[in-house]
């Protein structure tokens, strides 16, 4: 079985967050480059993801798509990384607890709020994520416990916990906090983390241009 990792993305989606994590894992990888509204939606690529969206990874014939599954899904495929507390680890538990908070509860929560869509009161208990609040105030919480996400070291939940906070805050859909500015400040100057800027930037100023000239 092949062990190559195809990667499916769009250098202006979420699939920013998995180009950090597999800069991190530091396996060679091909990248597939989709458009919104047609390479993605291609039959071919249906088979895939039938979401027709991105991101998604390929990997020795196993197909992950979502970001938060794809960062765990390598962080357990490629243990040599470190990215992962081990089975037993009691960072386990904090590692899975913030990276499907981000995923589930504060996604929604901050994209809802773009939207302008603000939840009734007395409707917060139908909410995965309560309110807002709740979730912008829980998120400071998990990353003023410690260092990192799950504890003194980083893993690939402040891959995923962190791309939410540093592109939310660029948006203005999250708060500049000073806790939260902190902790992106100490994740995105690594090296793994620059680099995938790097070259997702430079992907999009290719499309930019070609755009132009056309």
């Amino acid at each position: 079985m092949s062990s190559e990792i195809v990667f499916y993305t769009n250098p202006m989606s979420r699939g920013r967050v998995v180009r950090w994590m597999l800069e991190e894992v530091g396996r060679p990888y091909r990248t597939e480059l989709l458009g919104f509204a047609t390479s993605m939606k291609d039959p071919a690529y249906l088979a895939i993801n039938p979401m027709g969206k991105v991101p998604a990874i390929v990997h020795g014939g196993t197909v992950v798509t979502e970001g938060a599954a794809i960062c765990a899904y390598l962080a357990d495929a490629f243990p040599e990384a470190g990215l992962a507390p081990a089975p037993g680890d009691p960072r386990r538990g904090p590692y899975y607890r913030w990276m499907f908070f981000a995923a589930g509860p504060l996604e929604a929560a901050l994209t809802n709020r773009s939207l302008g869509f603000e939840v009734p009161a007395e409707r917060k208990r139908m909410m995965g994520y309560g309110s807002v609040e709740d979730a912008v105030n829980t998120l400071d919480y998990a990353v003023t416990q410690s260092e990192f996400i799950a504890g003194d070291r980083f893993t690939a939940a402040d891959v995923y916990v962190g791309s939410h906070i540093g592109w939310a805050m660029m948006f203005g859909t999250l708060e500049k906090r000073p806790s939260f500015e902190a902790y992106w400040n100490r994740i995105s100057s690594r090296p793994a983390a620059i680099r995938a800027r790097e070259i997702d930037d430079a992907l999009v100023a290719q499309e930019q241009a070609k755009a132009a000239s056309s």
